[in-house]
């Protein structure tokens, strides 16, 4: 799988992201706001848009587009319906529980099969959770000095309202569909749609 080795911090600066929501603690120096180059043109602003969800969720090019074609067949808007299933990954729900500090890290973690869904262990990044899933951290790795660290470095994060953690059991229940105002970054879906509808 290919990785991308580009500089978090430098990524966030270009695509006009905070680096909290990658789970970066460190601010840039400068706004990221401050830039310089000349007007953008539609597709550039369209372009932008996508690149700033592939990097956030950390999927490549043909997964995002088939992602893409599943959010056009389903119910509702085909933007809204993006946001909603890039949400619904499994390393991404393990990043909003807190179990990870970066999505980079929590897609690592659910590869190596420290989660469980149902009480099954699930190893795949991109599985799709489902309203009254529950999401748990494996018995054998909550003893983990890895996972106490983590746990230490992301106490006081924010948790979406679709998520019911239960932080002493290191276990989550999906109580509905993530939406958009459920995210901590701005995103203009409608862009990445007309993208596509070329």
């Amino acid at each position: 799988m290919a990785v991308s080795k580009e500089p978090i911090l430098k990524r966030c600066k270009s695509l006009g992201i905070s680096p909290a929501v990658m789970g970066v603690a460190k601010e840039t120096k400068r706004n990221s706001s401050d830039n310089r180059r000349k007007k953008v043109s539609e597709y550039g602003l369209q372009l932008k848009e996508k690149q700033k969800l592939r990097f956030i969720y950390g999927v490549l090019e043909k997964q995002f587009y088939h992602l893409f074609e599943i959010a056009q067949k389903m119910e509702g808007q085909a933007g809204t319906n993006l946001i909603t299933l890039l949400e619904s990954r499994l390393d991404n729900v393990a990043f909003r529980m807190g179990l990870a500090l970066t999505r980079r890290e929590a897609r690592q973690l659910v590869t190596h099969g420290h989660f469980e869904v149902n009480g099954k262990k699930v190893d795949i990044p991109s599985y799709r959770v489902k309203v009254g899933d529950v999401i748990t951290l494996k018995e054998s790795s909550k003893k983990s000095e890895k996972f106490k660290q983590i746990i230490e470095g992301t106490k006081g994060r924010l948790t979406p309202a679709w998520l019911d953690v239960n932080s002493e059991a290191n276990s989550a229940k999906v109580l509905r569909a993530p939406t958009k105002d459920d995210l901590d970054y701005e995103v203009e879906e409608h862009l990445i749609v007309e993208l596509y509808s070329k």
